[in-house]
């Protein structure tokens, strides 16, 4: 036993080069919170975009770009918000707009869906941390600690499944709306390469649901044609429905698998709130002569459609969002602040949050003891998830708006619009960050659209030290409510 000893005491001990300590380093990061490693590999890319974006060779004059643009252009690229502070038509350069367009790709996909997506391509099976990896990019109730139910929108076993149609929607989608664009541009009297760049830049930055748009005149030059409007309105929504919904509907289209819960309630509430923000922009915005009320009548509801779509977390716009009405720009602040569906290019606090406080709501109205819908129920940890969600959402764009209202003295309207946009990467503005924004003001913008895109949930379970665990059940007693 002593000669064992001395012989384990006396082995050479083997050192570990910089590259293992880093990956060693890595798991265990990755072991004790995937939502922590997921924040800092999307910080550590905002930072390298950022870095990029500085170069000389980034912009159109061969200047170094300001800190604080770069930084708001790089966060709002990898958060397909959609928001800028310079012209994304002349200011950048070749190389720069490449570094746009590859850090909106990557942001709408989502940093650990990709790299789960290019370790199954180099290795051709996915391991279980990968697959913990990937769902916890997909479903951010897998981010907390514990055993998770596999009565999911999407399960453990079909992740591989997922991540397959994810890179296949995403690249399908992009090529179909692209072949659609391009021909519009050659007929608008575009040159071929430049209608072929920005054919593909329009169509990832529709289902990205990101809103940068190359044009020099923006939007505006088809503020009244279908083809155009009707098929960015559709990247947008095909984007904001969400990878487990488009993961569903294949199954559906292929199996006849039964639809699940997450992917009805997202499909029925979405469209419910695209027709409900359509009628209502009609008619708050019908008379406005700045908006609306300038076009021809068989227009208008085709912009208010693209309007009430883009409140998704689109970010496109024919006309100009600050000439709306007061009114019109409140009942926008509701529809972005929902925004898209879960695990979706789309920001906001998600059209299923919405959908289970409302179904609660109505539980508690008839008395009923069970959240329930389309046969099912839905359980209580759920609910309490989602009024977490709400709460921190709140939260972090009323302390925002408070911040910015101080630091620039603008109006409420505008600045509650543009802060909630960022919030929920929605990225339709009311003209606050194109008026010579103070840089304090745009780092509080790109702070909420880091928070926004990462989300709520995951924010919080990184912030947690540890998970806690308790042993007991304190006495019951109900406070008075309502």
């Amino acid at each position: 036993m002593a000669s064992r000893a001395r012989m384990r005491g006396n082995a050479p001990r083997v050192e570990r080069t910089p590259l293992q300590r880093l990956r060693d380093a890595t798991n265990d990061v990755l072991a004790s919170s995937p939502a922590r490693f997921a924040i800092i590999v999307f910080t550590v890319l905002i930072g390298l975009v950022t870095t990029l974006l500085m170069l000389p060779i980034a912009s159109a004059s061969g200047d170094p770009t300001p800190f604080s643009d770069a930084l708001f252009t790089a966060v709002s690229a990898i958060c397909v918000t959609g928001l800028v502070t310079v012209d994304m038509a002349t200011h950048w350069s070749v190389f720069g707009n490449v570094v746009i367009v590859l850090a909106l790709q990557i942001g709408g996909i989502g940093v650990l869906t990709l790299a789960s997506i290019l370790g199954l391509v180099v290795s051709r099976r996915l391991g279980l941390r990968a697959k913990l990896l990937a769902a916890s990019d997909t479903n951010a109730a897998r981010t907390r600690g514990g055993p998770v139910s596999e009565s999911q929108a999407v399960r453990l076993g079909e992740i591989g499944n997922l991540l397959v149609t994810v890179a296949v929607s995403a690249l399908l989608i992009e090529l179909v709306l692209f072949a659609i664009i391009l021909p519009r541009l050659l007929l608008a009297g575009f040159d071929v390469w430049t209608s072929i760049w920005q054919g593909f830049y329009l169509a990832a930055s529709a289902f990205t649901n990101t809103g940068f748009v190359p044009l020099v005149d923006g939007m505006e030059q088809f503020s009244a044609d279908p083809w155009m409007l009707i098929t960015i309105a559709v990247g947008v929504f095909l984007g904001s429905l969400g990878f487990p919904v488009i993961f569903a509907l294949t199954r559906f289209a292929r199996f006849r698998a039964r639809l699940t819960v997450h992917a009805k309630l997202t499909i029925v509430t979405t469209l419910m709130l695209i027709l409900v923000g359509m009628i209502v922009i009609l008619l708050l915005e019908w008379n406005n002569a700045m908006t609306l009320g300038d076009q021809d009548y068989a227009n208008r509801p085709l912009t208010a459609f693209f309007i009430s779509v883009m409140t998704r977390s689109g970010g496109f716009s024919p006309i100009d969002i600050g000439a709306m009405n007061g009114s019109t720009l409140l009942a926008l602040d509701m529809l972005m602040f929902v925004g898209g569906g879960s695990a979706s290019t789309a920001g906001g606090i998600k059209v299923t949050t919405l959908a289970v406080l409302f179904l609660a709501a109505f539980a508690e109205a008839r008395g009923d003891r069970d959240i329930e819908v389309f046969e099912r129920r839905i359980p209580t940890d759920v609910l309490r998830l989602a009024v977490s969600i709400v709460l921190w959402g709140a939260t972090i764009v009323s302390a925002s708006s408070i911040a910015i209202l101080h630091i620039t003295k603008a109006p409420l309207d505008l600045v509650l619009f543009d802060v909630i946009s960022a919030f929920a990467t929605g990225g339709l503005s009311a003209g606050l960050t194109t008026n010579d924004l103070p840089d304090s003001a745009k780092y509080i913008l790109a702070a909420t659209m880091w928070a926004g895109r990462v989300g709520t949930v995951t924010l919080a379970a990184s912030l947690a030290a540890a998970q806690r665990r308790q042993l007991f059940r304190r006495a019951e007693e109900r406070p008075i409510v309502g």
